[in-house]
């Protein structure tokens, strides 16, 4: 991952007044949330809703997204996300944080990953530890 521009903090600064406990990478990464899920039993059919985004900054533990429509703070969601310079997506758990109107009718989001055995949660933290040694 090497090749990938990671910086340490904050973009733009104007997430400076959250309660981090750790830095933020500002590189990018591909991110697909599941809204809905589909039905079981005709998930070919009808596969569920999906909400497609890029990181703005992230971490091992969590990172913030800008999306075009609002999600629910409080909401469990499973998300799919793959580094750039990676070739395989980790499959997660997250916890949408917050949720703020941001510039253009679009909604900055924060996203907590959680740790479960269901998930690639370790892997991913190794992945985050990999690109801030690498900057």
């Amino acid at each position: 991952m090497s090749d990938i521009d990671y910086d340490f903090g904050n973009d733009d600064g104007q997430l400076s007044s959250d309660n981090r406990s750790e830095y933020r990478l500002t590189g990018s990464a591909h991110v697909t949330l599941e809204l809905e899920s589909s039905e079981p039993e005709a998930a070919e059919e009808s596969p569920g809703r999906t909400l497609v985004s890029r990181t703005r900054d992230l971490s091992a533990q969590g990172f913030c997204l800008l999306t075009r429509e609002p999600l629910t703070e409080n909401a469990l969601l499973s998300a799919s996300i793959r580094l750039d310079g990676e070739s395989d997506a980790f499959q997660l758990m997250v916890d949408v944080v917050w949720c703020r109107p941001a510039s253009s009718g679009q909604w900055l989001v924060g996203l907590r990953i959680l740790e479960s055995d269901d998930t690639s949660y370790l892997e991913w933290v190794e992945a985050v530890a990999r690109a801030m040694a690498e900057d």
